[in-house]
């Protein structure tokens, strides 16, 4: 698997917002994502969790798959 760390949003850091954000990925056979849905989380690290899952790559399975990530942004 090959992850992408999520980028701190500028505007979340001035506001020291921290937290965890949980993603439910759907990964295509390929090993690709598929879609996201953000289960919890503040909605300012949402986005930058998102867009940092999405460049992530799964090995590739016979099936499509759900996966639940979690996020910390200290």
């Amino acid at each position: 698997m090959n992850k992408v760390a999520p980028a701190y949003p500028e505007l979340a850091r001035k506001l020291q917002i921290r937290g965890t954000v949980k993603v439910e990925v759907v990964v295509a056979p390929t090993g690709k994502v598929k879609s996201t849905q953000v289960t919890g989380g503040n909605p300012l690290l949402a986005k930058s969790a998102v867009d940092a899952i999405q460049q992530w790559k799964w090995v590739p399975a016979p099936q499509e798959t759900r996966e639940l990530v979690q996020l910390d942004f200290y």
